[in-house]
């Protein structure tokens, strides 16, 4: 509560002062303006990296009738509010921009770790580094925007920054919005804005003293949702710990079993430490992280058991994280939405093979029983602490609990668009380092295979 109270007054402060700084005689700005390039008409990848600088949308003169200048102002300043590492340009189909290479092209002149979107023409198509969105998550937020196709410019661009925005790791470049002059006030605007603080702050703290009542109530009522769900998780995993029957000291049982085991145990602590802890929506998400570390251990121990090779580390099964690790990626399609590739264990891939539903997590709703990616927003911690790297809404794209993970009122109210950091694939994903002839599959800047994010 006391960082919102800070948030709430901050947000005083800074709607206070630009109206000093505009009633003040000779004020200056003290923030740069929204910044959206243009180039010279010769424009390449080069011209795109130096415009980037400056701030996160560039229109080439040749594509300008793709996105106007307010279109693109506003765009612009979506992306500088939300302090995310998101380069997005506007290109006409020329020479100068290869649709095999564009992406890669003008990342390597960026040389700056984001997520490039690129409209070329009347297609679409990103990428990024692993180190701020993961190459899955990146493949269903472009086959999301791209459907139904046909969209313009403005609609799509939008689409995208909304939907990546929040599930986007990293910060805005440093150079973005620094105005000119410094951002000097003179000091009329310092006594006008002294006046209006006065004025003002005591009705300010008033108005968010009221609120912090009713924040608490809704926060105390999501959390409530969220413990039936998370109880009933930790009690399944529980349940998996009896069913595996394992003894330290069972014949065959060597160190790195003892220590699979000793992982697994911990897991189901810290879970259970952290739900009795929990005092916020997100909380959860350190609950839910603490479950799938556990199956995963149970699966490695599993393996060694039955001298099976070790599984690599992946995501849980999406459709139950309660069926342990995922062991491949297939495509569904939710009702009324639109395909996307998601990770399956093996009898959901199964089923989705025999056309039929997969055995889906279900939770309580006001209409019944649903899956809970049609539910409300309080279950995103829950499924965030599972789906961790970004992944999320990427798979989420199009449903009702995507749809509210994208809104600026899901992380007031449920703890933010920060679903994890975790990185299922095996080896170092860190991302840190870019190497233009390492390019991910799936508009991933950071791993090998050709670059299939859907193509312009």
């Amino acid at each position: 509560m006391r960082t919102r109270l800070r948030s709430a007054l901050s947000g005083l402060l800074l709607a206070l002062s630009a109206t000093a700084l505009v009633t003040a005689p000779g004020a200056q700005a003290a923030t740069g303006a929204v910044t959206v390039t243009a180039a010279p008409a010769a424009a390449g990848p080069a011209d795109v990296a130096q415009a980037f600088k400056n701030g996160p949308v560039y229109v080439d003169p040749r594509a300008s009738g793709q996105l106007s200048r307010a279109d693109a102002d506003a765009l612009a300043k979506k992306i500088e509010d939300a302090d995310k590492p998101l380069f997005v340009a506007v290109l006409p189909n020329a020479p100068a921009f290869s649709p095999d290479t564009v992406l890669r092209n003008i990342r390597t002149e960026t040389g700056v770790t984001g997520l490039y979107a690129v409209r070329l023409g009347d297609g679409f198509n990103a990428g990024a580094d692993r180190a701020v969105m993961s190459g899955p998550a990146v493949r269903n937020l472009v086959t999301a925007v791209k459907t139904p196709p046909g969209a313009d410019a403005a609609t799509q661009l939008n689409n995208f920054a909304d939907q990546a925005l929040p599930q986007l790791r990293g910060s805005a470049p440093a150079s973005w919005g620094v105005s000119g002059d410094g951002g000097s006030m003179n000091t009329g605007a310092l006594i006008t804005f002294g006046a209006l603080l006065v004025a003002g702050g005591t009705g300010a703290y008033a108005v968010v003293r009221r609120n912090r009542t009713r924040k608490a109530e809704e926060e105390r009522a999501a959390l409530g949702k969220l413990r039936v769900v998370v109880d009933e998780d930790i009690t399944a995993y529980g349940e998996e710990l009896d069913r595996l029957d394992f003894r330290p000291s069972e014949k065959g049982a060597d160190d790195a079993m003892r220590a699979d085991y000793e992982r697994a145990l911990d897991s189901y602590e810290t879970a259970k430490s952290r739900m009795g802890a929990a005092l916020h929506p997100s909380d959860v998400r350190g609950v839910t992280r603490a479950l799938e570390d556990g199956r995963f251990s149970l699966a490695v121990l599993e393996a060694r058991r039955t001298g099976a090779p070790v599984p690599e580390r992946r995501a849980p099964c999406f459709f139950d994280p309660r069926h342990g690790p995922s062991v491949s990626d297939a495509t569904w399609t939710p009702p009324g939405g639109i395909p996307r590739e998601v990770p399956v264990c093996r009898a959901d891939a199964t089923r989705l093979e025999d056309g039929l539903d997969p055995a889906a997590r279900t939770v309580e709703t006001e209409t019944g029983r649903r899956p809970y990616w049609e539910a409300g927003p309080a279950y995103g911690p829950w499924a965030g602490g599972y789906f961790g790297g970004g992944l999320l809404p990427g798979l989420l794209a199009g449903t009702l609990l995507g749809t509210m993970l994208s809104t600026p009122a899901y992380a007031a109210e449920y703890g933010g668009g920060d679903f994890g950091t975790g990185d299922f694939g095996g080896g170092d994903h860190s991302g840190a380092d870019f190497n233009p002839s390492d390019f991910g599959g799936g508009g991933d800047f950071g791993g090998g295979g050709g670059f299939d994010g859907g193509g312009f």
